[in-house]
């Protein structure tokens, strides 16, 4: 990004950049910030200003401390930015946030590549800390699939549904974005330095809290709307009832986002929450493969292509030759006319039908008759499909 094509002045960043440092995100505050801008906020603050909704008095106490170009200095050390509604990388979908009265300051970003850009075709894949391998399957697949189709990854860098996503995205070289609940030059969890590491020089690190911000309960909460946002859908795949991840779904909801859940066994606690979110969250869509993903997020006409059964001989059978099929005997054979009066039709449409089905492997001649062989019993009891019929109608 070349920061000199900004139209957000240096002074405008800095007061961003100390906003971030003194307020929580998602706050009464917004209001505040909506009306009266980013600096004039600043100077009721430090004047003491009464803002209603807003404890002025602790905000003046974290003020007192903060520095904001000393929190961008520290940011661009380690290789990161911060991106501001002004700036041509600016994600316009992050306005939509105005609709929840939980208006986005501005993001750090951490990694070489544009957020708009990235963001522009993204889906969010998120789930429980502790999935069962299903669940890690599916969301790896589901990642792996995305990115093979030129869609970026979006989750929250957590164990389990999170760091199976990034991962899958990973492998098969595509985009994938974090989105932390601490600075972006906060590893967390400390397990995911390696992870961590590789969304930097392969995808995206972003978070709404300044460098060093230590993670805390409640900004988990709140930076999940930032990964619902960022998605033109989320997909939750795994998730318990009381789950951090339906905090996500319920944001894309409200935020006119696809929301989609991949069911699980009924059996399964993991997949609880999925369940009653189908039920519960209005405009939930069931989807078990990328295609279906692609087909609620994507372009009109990106349709997911029919699941097919697997076909057997009987599939292929026309009305008629299914009806001799069902009139011919499993075991002792019969001749063509004891056949022709169980099927109610003539005998000189049994022939050829007969013919037909022993052409297949259906049905089998001996001296006595005909009677069904091997093949003929097992397709017997199999379903049959309506669609792509023989030609034996006129039989």
């Amino acid at each position: 990004m070349n920061p000199d094509a900004n139209a957000v002045s240096d002074e405008t960043r800095i007061a961003r950049a100390t906003l971030l440092r003194i307020s929580e995100a998602a706050t009464p505050l917004v209001h505040h910030v909506r009306e009266h801008g980013v600096e004039q906020t600043l100077a009721d603050v430090r004047a003491g200003a009464s803002i209603p909704g807003v404890d002025v008095s602790a905000l003046r106490g974290r003020l007192a401390e903060a520095d904001g170009e000393r929190d961008l200095t520290v940011a661009a050390s380690v290789g990161a930015r911060l991106v501001c509604p002004g700036d041509d990388e600016w994600p316009v979908l992050l306005e939509d946030l105005v609709r929840i009265d939980a208006d986005c300051f501005g993001v750090w970003v951490r990694g070489a590549q544009r957020l708009d850009e990235v963001c522009a075709r993204a889906v969010a894949i998120v789930g429980t800390r502790t999935p069962t391998a299903y669940g890690e399957h599916v969301a790896g697949e589901l990642a792996a699939g995305l990115v093979e189709r030129y869609w970026t990854v979006v989750s929250g860098l957590a164990y389990g549904i999170d760091a199976a996503a990034h991962r899958a995205a990973l492998a098969g070289g595509g985009p994938t974005v974090g989105v932390l609940a601490c600075g972006v030059d906060v590893v967390y969890p400390h397990g995911h330095r390696n992870l961590v590491a590789r969304l930097v020089d392969e995808g995206l690190v972003v978070s709404e809290h300044p460098p060093g911000a230590a993670p805390q309960r409640h900004r988990f909460l709140v930076r999940n709307r930032i990964i619902a946002a960022l998605s033109l859908g989320t997909v939750m795949v795994e998730a318990a009832r009381r789950s951090g991840a339906r905090s996500t779904l319920n944001h894309a909801r409200d935020l006119l986002r696809h929301t989609m859940v991949v069911p699980g066994p009924v059996t399964s606690a993991m997949s609880d929450g999925c369940h009653v979110a189908l039920r519960e969250v209005i405009g939930s869509v069931l989807v078990t493969r990328t295609e279906e993903v692609i087909e609620q997020c994507g372009h009109l006409g990106e349709l997911a292509d029919p699941l097919a059964a697997p076909t057997r001989p009987r599939d292929r059978l026309g009305p008629l030759v299914r009806r001799v099929f069902d009139a011919v005997p499993v075991m002792r054979p019969a001749p063509v006319e004891r056949i022709a009066l169980t099927a109610c039709v003539r005998a000189d449409v049994v022939e050829p039908s007969l013919a037909a089905l022993r052409a297949l492997g259906l049905v089998e001649r001996s001296d006595e008759g005909w009677r069904m062989s091997r093949s003929g019993r097992d397709e017997r009891h199999a379903q049959a499909r309506p669609d792509g019929v023989l030609p034996l109608e006129w039989l």
